[in-house]
């Protein structure tokens, strides 16, 4: 997400991953950019805070995706923008990929 002044911020819902990320980020020069631990069904972020939202390949992994973008649209700025890359299900799910499909995360 981009905000304020350039301000960068990236929201993993995994410790490990912020862990992975603040690494790589120590390998830079960049001091606008800052990392969260959250979902996205619930940000630790101001409302109408950001200029653009970049989303790939998280909302197909989120339960509640109706609460994630209200979430997004709550901290985008009017006139801001969504940017996002995802997977879509447009035809019959066989149902042994859906067994798998919903014993994934389980």
């Amino acid at each position: 997400m981009v905000g304020p002044a350039g301000k960068v911020v990236g929201v993993e819902m995994s410790s490990e991953m912020v862990d992975r990320a603040r690494q790589n980020l120590s390998y830079t020069n960049l001091k606008n950019a800052f990392f969260r631990e959250s979902s996205a069904e619930d940000l630790p972020l101001p409302d109408k805070d950001f200029d653009v939202v970049i989303s790939s390949g998280v909302f197909n992994l989120i339960p509640d995706k109706l609460k994630a973008l209200r979430e997004v649209f709550r901290v985008t700025k009017p006139g801001g923008r969504l940017m996002m890359a995802d997977q879509v299900l447009t035809g019959y799910l066989p149902e042994d990929i859906k067994a798998r499909v919903d014993t994934w995360a389980g």
